[in-house]
């Protein structure tokens, strides 16, 4: 009996289940071509912006004798070196005013000064020859005549010129106070810069009760902390 050949079963390559085909974009392509390309295409996209590998910036932090020198050269220099800018209005505002003051002091001290020495020189004698600048303390619609042997007329403006001088020389020596402090202000702030204030600082008051002991007898109050 001649039976026919059946198909040897063994010999049959079964296809790949992952290797089939699939149509991308109008296309069949084998699927393990399209995994690769769709891999390489992911892998190959490179994150925008910063990389990981990118060191992150230092954060800020103010040299103490740097920020000394900057102040020392020019007022103010060191508070904006330490970013605080919200105290400069208070540098320049204190500047102004000590030099308002000794501007003004000065004014006066030199008005009176030289209404002092004119009126001790002045011959009373001669009107002609009288200095305008003590007349012009005397007043109005007084006689300069009833003033230049005045006693207290005399005491009041050498009282005026020492008055102004004093206030004036005080001035000087507040603005150069002030301009130490600037100075000290940026180095204890760029030394305070990146001090921690924690944000749990608060004060407890709790009850409390002092034992009975043999020398003092049992007591009530207040006890106090502080946590930080």
């Amino acid at each position: 009996m001649v039976r026919a050949q059946q198909p040897d079963t063994l010999g049959t390559t079964l296809p790949d289940p992952a290797d089939t085909l699939l149509r991308v974009d109008g296309l069949l392509v084998d699927s393990l071509t399209a995994r690769e390309l769709w891999h390489r295409a992911d892998s190959a996209t490179a994150p925008i912006g910063r990389t990981a590998s990118s060191p992150l910036p230092a954060p800020f932090r103010p040299n103490p004798t740097r920020a000394v020198i900057y102040s020392a050269v020019f007022p103010g220099l060191g508070q904006i070196y330490n970013r605080k800018y919200w105290k400069l209005p208070i540098v320049y505002g204190g500047f102004m005013g000590f030099v308002y003051a000794i501007t003004w002091n000065n004014k006066n001290y030199r008005d009176y000064s030289e209404a002092y020495l004119h009126i001790m020189t002045d011959d009373v004698n001669s009107p002609s020859t009288w200095h305008q600048s003590w007349q012009n303390f005397v007043p109005r619609n007084r006689d300069p005549k009833d003033y230049i042997s005045n006693a207290n007329f005399r005491s009041n403006l050498k009282s005026g010129k020492d008055y102004y001088r004093r206030y004036r020389d005080l001035s000087v020596i507040l603005t150069v106070a002030w301009y130490f402090l600037c100075m000290a202000d940026a180095y204890v702030d760029a030394q305070l810069f990146d001090f921690d204030i924690s944000p749990d600082l608060s004060l407890h008051l709790t009850p409390t009760v002092t034992p009975l002991t043999n020398r003092s007898s049992a007591a009530f109050g207040l006890a106090c902390s502080i946590h930080f």
